[in-house]
């Protein structure tokens, strides 16, 4: 029979940093290898350039996972003016490159009226979202055509916190299925000017905040895995 502490290792809520560049499924990886156990899964996915709060559950936690996806999420980060990628962010390289001078802090800030409440948008064609059981991500990468359905999502505030241009730091509230770089790829097409996602934080999911949250680092420290 497991011990108590075996069983209080096996059955978590863990609330991960996860770093840039890291895949979700990179830090699942290393928490199964520091559990060392295999039913271990994440609650709602986070691209590899954005960092923040991952909740990755094990073990009985893992009937969790939907519920947690479901809570409404809390992001930082920065959209960059006067540029597109394909990818909606800094994964693919920049296109469209537009002169942004002329645009004013007012005309900037009266945008994110655009975004707040119930708004439809399309995913971008590098996500994970899967179509006819293939990755859109996948698809795309191998130059074929990508179509998405468009969405209903709820962004419950949008902020703008400073404005450096090109780029204006933002926090959002928003509900699950929300894509950020979405949000900042329409902020750019809606100001004529094209935008792209420069960085983002998801802050906290539900009553999870990353203020709590351990790096990987500090979970296998945690566990004292050498």
């Amino acid at each position: 029979m497991p011990s108590e502490i075996e069983k209080i290792q096996h059955d978590l809520v863990l609330c991960i940093d996860k770093p840039y560049q890291w895949t979700s499924f990179d830090v699942v990886r290393k928490v199964r290898r520091v559990l060392q156990m295999k039913k271990v899964g994440h609650a709602g996915t986070l691209d590899p350039l954005a960092t923040g709060l991952l909740i990755v559950c094990s073990g009985k936690k893992t009937k969790t996972i939907e519920s947690l996806m479901d809570d409404e999420k809390e992001y930082s980060g920065a959209i960059s003016l006067g540029a597109t990628t394909a990818s909606y962010d800094l994964e693919l390289p920049l296109e469209n490159i537009t002169d942004i001078s002329h645009l004013t802090e007012i005309e900037i800030r009266k945008t994110v009226l655009q975004f707040l409440g119930t708004i439809t948008q399309t995913p971008p064609i590098y996500s994970a979202i899967k179509v006819d059981g293939k990755r859109a991500y996948d698809e795309a990468r191998k130059g074929n055509e990508v179509v998405l359905k468009k969405r209903n999502v709820f962004v419950k505030s949008f902020t703008i916190d400073r404005i450096e241009l090109p780029l204006v730091y933002f926090n959002i509230v928003c509900s699950k299925g929300t894509y950020i770089r979405t949000i900042a790829h329409d902020f750019g097409a809606y100001l004529h000017c094209g935008a792209h996602l420069h960085a983002l934080r998801r802050e906290r999911i539900g009553m999870y905040s990353v203020l709590n949250a351990q790096t990987p680092e500090e979970l296998e420290a945690t566990f004292n895995i050498q």
